[in-house]
């Protein structure tokens, strides 16, 4: 199953940026595809993950798994951030044993949001 890594690309992780300049989430995106995707993780770029205080931000989902954001990212943690996409893509539930997780995803994790409950269908 393919999983989704979610990077807010407009985050300025606190700084001032002069004109042109790009926005470090924009760069920790960037670093994150020159790294290269391993198979089974899709990278969305996104405008705001609304952790603007906690510095660049992803997050991970796939249905009927558990959901993590992760900030205070720089684009020097591109392979940390991609070796805990692809420990996720491979638990089935979304819960890596915490051995298992690079330190930043350790460290660093803002929110774990549990999997949205199927809803039966109405009987008839």
């Amino acid at each position: 199953m393919t999983v989704t890594l979610h990077v807010c690309i407009t985050c300025k992780a606190g700084q001032t940026l002069a004109e042109g300049e790009i926005a470090p989430g924009k760069r920790l995106h960037t670093a994150i595809l020159d790294v290269g995707v391993p198979e089974g993780v899709n990278v969305v770029p996104v405008e705001c993950l609304s952790a603007c205080s906690q510095g660049c931000s992803v997050a991970l989902s796939a249905p009927g798994r558990w959901s993590y954001v992760y900030g205070r990212l720089s684009e020097a943690h591109a392979k940390d951030v991609l070796a805990g996409a692809s420990a996720y893509a491979g638990a089935p539930d979304g819960i890596v044993p915490w051995r298992s997780r690079p330190e930043i995803f350790r460290k660093q994790s803002l929110a774990r949001i549990p999997p949205i409950a199927a809803v039966p269908e109405a009987a008839e």
